[in-house]
């Protein structure tokens, strides 16, 4: 027969044992990957007051910096542009105008996933800053004298924003995405996203002498993009 100190011996083992067992459990091991991504957006304008528009369809695109744990959480770091804007609804009169305002960005994420090793949904949601670079007016029309074209529908519209310098050309805002990634194979995946972007900065001053109390660019952004983990 074992003695009672064998036994004891084997309990005690076991008991030192089960800690490291744990520790081995809860070590998640951290995925770095590296990506781009491109697509288009749909924008307009928060005004104050209001201005009749219509979206305005641009393009996107960004580098991407990954770092996520293998469980459910990561962050996203991306460089990139966007085209903001809007388009004038003239509500049928056979005139056109649209301002397009071109940003480099840096959006800040949280990156939230679940699903299998092959197939995962996720949510980003994070700060945004962005800079304006450029910006591009088309009409057919003279849009600083609006109402001198017949055509022009209605004298009571407001029509500032047609003329008015950009003030401000930094922006900063919120963003919060969904979309699912496709692993091809274990370093190399597939994205597709839809983005939602508020504007905080206002683009035209803001003053209570000013026209405008508000001028937010927003826009929904929809993108293919190709991810490869490097670690």
């Amino acid at each position: 027969m074992r003695s009672p100190l064998c036994y004891a011996l084997a309990v005690l083992v076991a008991l030192m044992s089960l800690p490291t067992g744990m520790s081995a459990e809860t070590h998640y091991k951290p995925h770095i990957s590296l990506g781009v991504r491109g697509g288009v957006t749909f924008s307009e304008m928060a005004f104050s007051p209001n201005v009749k528009q219509s979206f305005l369809m641009g393009s996107a695109g960004a580098v991407t910096f990954r770092y996520s744990e293998e469980k459910i959480f990561g962050v996203i770091a991306e460089f990139g542009w966007s085209q903001r804007g809007w388009e004038e609804n003239f509500e049928g009169a056979p005139i056109s105008y649209s301002r397009q305002l071109t940003y480099l960005k840096l959006p800040l994420l949280t990156h939230i996933y679940f699903g299998s090793r092959r197939f995962k949904c996720f949510v980003n949601l994070g700060p945004e800053f962005s800079m304006m670079i450029g910006e591009k007016i088309r009409s057919d029309f003279d849009y600083r004298n609006p109402f001198d074209n017949p055509d022009f529908p209605s004298r009571n519209r407001q029509v500032e924003q047609m003329w008015t310098d950009i003030h401000n050309k930094f922006d900063y805002g919120i963003t919060a995405g969904i979309g699912f990634e496709f692993y091809v194979q274990p370093r190399h995946s597939i994205t597709l996203e839809c983005r939602y972007y508020y504007g905080l900065g206002n683009i035209f001053p803001a003053s209570k002498a000013d026209t405008f109390g508000a001028s937010r660019p927003t826009d929904i952004e929809a993108t293919i993009g190709y991810n490869f983990r490097i670690k």
